[in-house]
């Protein structure tokens, strides 16, 4: 189905849901068996042996009774298939043949938003053509036999090579545009997806050529981008698409679309560095592997990835490159451990890498190394020591540690805060709230061990500014781009979040509220922020752009609706009488107003 823009009417999603069957959307992906009037399986978002999930037919309605998911059939669409609001409704209509409508807009935003929309749906029918041409070049082409000589001696099946939808890009400065026919329209469109490049004489050449073609997919299974391995000598030996319309890497894992069609439940999924690494695991069987492409891993890539399994398992060379890249990935997560998450790092034997180990372990082997391989706060606490210029046994070799651990356990959060500053303590003999109070941490569990007594509000960790965008700040963010939206919240809704506890959500409200009040002006809205004392969370905000793309922002922005209504309960948010029921009908409010 086409991308659109524009919001859902509220009244559509409900004839959606009455016309489709919780039972049949989720018996295709996870197998019931009937029990009385409902029906039961194993819960697919946690482990148990015996199983607590239902699914009333009735009540078109799923709970796990072991961990509390529920939800209906579209929640379940975006929970297990990891798919926004917006295309876990799209892929629910088109499943009962069903059109999804949009909001009335005046003729020229009606016009604007259609070309829009034709120009998107042309792009990705332009990368569906280049995928099938790059695939029948690895069959077809004279010069392929090299492409397909290494495929066999990476001992890739054609089974494999089908699904992961494998090709070549022949030698050659032209060869996609003669292979295409392509006109001078389709020509441009090409440029536009980065698969050919324009000089600036005009003249035009392919970006890849003479590699093995991996086709980059999105949650929906359509091509965005390319990866290419080079069969010669030119560099560099692995080349990505670059960022283009319908292809944003920072939000983007290759592998994940395909790990999803297994349909198999996964403990943990294994990030690795490149496309044939993900390809080679696929081979033997591992099919929970996933890659980043040209750029370190990123937190939208971890929420990603944390909405599919609760442990992520990053696997690199044991070189100081791979260290390096591990120990950024261990800084970008730390703020994001929380409830059952976990997060281990797989350092392979030099001169190995995944697709090599695989072979000389098998797949079980392989499992058995992720399984156990060092924890985040293993690996934290042996990098640290691996810094010292003092045994850590020394009183300077004490010292060092505490100070080098003060901003790593500064940056998580809650229990698991307490628990690194714990660990820290018992590394250089020391009670914890003594190193607590040493890093000016108080995240009040050892103030509790220490006098039996619950801690005071002023402990509270939920005062500490964040160091993590979280989704008010997401919200934030995308007000930022898109100030006119802030007026579809009701002024209950922005009292609540400016009472809140919760800085992010009183920083949201406050911004809400002044954007309301002063015609949509951003930087008075933002003065306001800096002058009430939140300029870290503007900072924090401020560090990270998203991509100015009408379809992407209004994805995010009822993605961050959904998100903010489920957590109404637990935040307390609906002191006004402002409840969840009542936050989903934002849905139907959005504006596209520029």
């Amino acid at each position: 189905m086409a991308e659109q823009s524009g919001s859902i009417p509220r009244s559509f999603i409900e004839t959606l849901l009455a016309r489709a069957d919780v039972v049949q959307v989720i018996n295709q992906r996870v197998p019931l068996k009937k029990a009385g009037s409902s029906y039961k399986a194993c819960c697919p978002f946690h482990d148990e042996k015996s199983p607590s999930f239902n699914v009333s037919s009735t009540k078109q309605f799923y709970h796990c009774f072991g961990c509390g998911a529920s939800g209906d059939a579209l929640k379940f669409l975006m929970e297990y298939d990891g798919l926004s609001f917006v295309e876990a409704v799209e892929a629910l209509a088109s499943q009962y043949g069903m059109v999804v409508p949009r909001e009335q807009r005046t003729p020229a935003q009606q016009k604007a938003q259609q070309v829009k929309q034709q120009q998107q749906r042309d792009l990705y029918d332009v990368m569906h053509l280049v995928a099938k041409f790059y695939r029948h070049q690895l069959r077809d082409h004279s010069q392929s036999a090299e492409a397909k000589s290494y495929l066999k001696q990476r001992g890739l099946s054609a089974d494999v090579a089908k699904e992961f939808v494998i090709g070549f890009a022949p030698p050659g400065w032209d060869s996609l545009v003669k292979g295409l026919s392509a006109d001078q329209k389709l020509q441009q469109q090409l440029v536009e997806v980065g698969m050919l490049v324009e000089k600036e004489d005009g003249k035009k050449y392919d970006r890849f050529r003479h590699r093995i073609m991996f086709p980059i997919r999105d949650g929906r299974g359509r091509v965005v981008a390319f990866g290419g391995r080079v069969l010669g000598d030119d560099q560099p030996k692995y080349l990505n698409s670059p960022e283009t319309p319908i292809f944003h890497k920072s939000y983007t894992l290759y592998g994940l679309y395909e790990m999803r069609q297994s349909r198999q439940k996964y403990n943990n999924i294994l990030v690795v560095e490149g496309y044939m690494d993900v390809v080679a695991l696929a081979q033997f069987g591992i099919r929970n592997a996933v890659a980043t492409l040209g750029t370190a891993t990123t937190v939208e890539h971890l929420e990603l990835l944390f909405r599919q399994v609760n442990e992520v398992v990053f696997c690199f060379d044991g070189d100081s490159a791979g260290l390096k890249a591990a120990w950024k990935a261990l800084e970008l997560v730390l703020p994001m451990m929380e409830k059952e998450r976990s997060v281990k790092f797989l350092f392979l034997p030099e001169g190995e890498d995944p697709d090599s180990m695989v072979r000389k372990d098998g797949m079980d082997g392989f499992n058995n190394r992720a399984s156990n391989a060092l924890s985040l706060s293993e690996f934290l606490m042996q990098g640290l020591q691996g810094k010292l210029s003092f045994p850590v046994n020394s009183i300077e070799g004490r010292q060092q540690f505490v100070s080098l651990a003060e901003p790593y356990v500064q940056s998580a959060h809650g229990l698991y805060q307490f628990l690194l500053a714990e660990g820290v303590a018992n590394l250089v003999d020391l009670p914890t709230w003594r190193v607590e109070k040493q890093m000016n941490v108080k995240s009040g569990f050892a103030q509790f061990k220490k006098d039996n007594t619950r801690p005071g509000q002023s402990k509270n960790q939920e005062e500490v500014t964040s160091k993590i965008v979280t989704m008010p700040l997401k919200m934030l963010r995308l007000l930022l781009k898109r100030p006119v939206w802030s007026e579809v919240f009701a002024k209950e809704f922005v009292q609540d979040l400016v009472k809140s506890k919760q800085r992010d959500y009183v920083v949201l409200g406050g911004f809400i509220k002044t954007l309301q009040a002063n015609n949509f002006d951003t930087q008075v809205a933002i003065d306001v922020v800096v002058n009430a004392g939140y300029q870290a969370e503007l900072g924090l905000v401020q560090q990270s752009d998203i991509p100015d793309d009408e379809a992407f922002i209004q994805a995010e922005f009822e993605v961050c609706i959904m998100a903010i209504a489920a957590t109404m309960d637990e935040r307390k948010l609906g002191q006004s009488g402002w409840n969840a029921d009542e936050m989903l009908r934002l849905q139907t409010l959005v504006k596209s107003k520029q």
